[in-house]
C-alpha cells in the first residue's frame, strides 16, 4: 500500500475565481466553494494568486484564511512565484493572524497561462535559498514545484525545502498510451523515491483527474498531498462540489487499498 496515512486532497479554487471575475456580481463565491469542499471532506484548500489577479485576488486569500480558522486540521496552501507577489501575500496573511500551512514555490513567469515546469538545480539554488528561509520564518513549510527528475531532489532539500510537488502534466498527457504511461509512472516513482531518500515529503499536482489519479497513487508510494483544481472544478459543474470531492476521495482510497506489486500500471 502507499502509506499508513492517506494522501491528502487539497482543492485549488482558482477556476471558481476565474468564472466570478468574468462579471461583477460576486458569483460564484470562492469562499462558498471552499466551504462546500471542506464540508465534503477535502483536507485543504489551495490558491495561486498571480500578479495579474486574473483569478484569485488578495482579498480571496484573506477570506479563505478566515474561513480556515474554523476548520482546525485542514490546511491552507498558497502557491506562486516567490519573486513576484507570493511572499507579500503570505506576510499579509500572517499579519492578519490567519492560518498558513504551506507555501508552494512555482517558477511561473508573469502572465504565464499555467504552470509548466519546475525549478532547476543548480541554476536556481542561490536565489531560492533566502526566500525559502523567509517563508519558513513565517511559519510555513515550503514545497518546491519540480519536474520528476531524481537527480534534482537532494538539491531541493539542500536549499531548505520541506517538500517537493511533482509536476504531473507529462503523466496526464501520456495517459492514453499504455507504454508511455508506464514509462512516465516509472519516472515519477523514481523521483518520489529520491525525494524521500533526501528527507523530503512528496506532493503532486497538475492535470490529475478522476481517471488517472488512482493509477498515479498506486504507482508512486507515499504521496502526502495532491493539489487538484481544473479537473475537479470542471467535474463540480456537472456533479456538484460535495459529490465531486467525495469522488476524488474515493480515488485516493482505492489507491491506498491496492498494493503496487502486480498493479495494472506495472503489469
Amino acid at each position: 500500500m502507499n502509506a499508513s496515512v492517506p494522501t491528502a486532497l487539497s482543492v485549488n479554487v482558482n477556476k471558481v475565481a476565474l468564472l466570478r471575475n468574468s462579471r461583477h456580481l460576486g458569483i460564484p463565491s470562492v469562499v462558498r466553494a471552499a466551504t462546500l469542499c471542506l464540508q465534503a471532506g477535502a483536507h485543504g484548500i489551495t490558491v495561486h494568486p498571480r500578479p495579474d489577479e486574473r483569478h484569485i485576488r488578495p482579498g480571496d486569500v484573506f477570506d479563505i484564511g478566515t474561513l480556515l480558522r474554523d476548520w482546525p486540521g485542514r490546511e491552507f496552501n498558497i502557491e506562486g512565484n516567490p519573486f513576484h507577489n507570493l511572499l507579500d501575500v503570505a506576510r499579509a496573511v500572517v499579519q492578519r493572524g490567519l492560518p498558513l500551512h504551506q507555501l508552494t514555490f512555482v517558477p511561473d513567469a508573469v502572465g504565464q497561462f499555467t504552470s509548466d515546469h519546475g525549478w532547476r538545480f543548480p541554476d536556481d539554488a542561490e536565489r531560492l535559498r533566502p526566500v525559502i528561509a523567509q517563508a519558513r520564518a513565517l511559519g510555513a513549510r515550503v514545497s518546491l514545484f519540480m519536474d520528476p527528475e531524481p537527480d534534482q531532489m537532494a538539491a531541493a532539500r539542500a536549499v531548505g525545502a520541506d517538500r517537493v510537488e511533482l509536476y504531473t502534466e507529462p503523466y496526464a498527457a501520456a495517459w492514453s498510451d499504455v507504454a508511455a504511461r508506464r514509462a512516465q509512472l516509472q519516472r515519477y516513482r523514481a523521483a518520489a523515491a529520491a525525494a524521500h531518500a533526501a528527507g523530503l515529503a512528496v506532493n503532486a499536482g497538475h492535470d490529475l483527474n478522476r481517471d488517472n489519479l488512482t493509477a498515479f497513487l498506486r504507482a508512486v508510494p507515499g504521496v502526502a498531498e495532491v493539489s487538484i483544481g481544473h479537473a475537479l472544478i470542471a467535474d463540480a459543474l456537472e456533479l456538484g462540489y460535495a459529490a465531486t470531492v467525495q469522488a476524488y476521495l474515493r480515488c485516493i482510497a482505492a489507491a491506498d487499498a491496492v498494493p503496487v506489486p502486480g498493479s495494472q500500471e506495472f503489469a
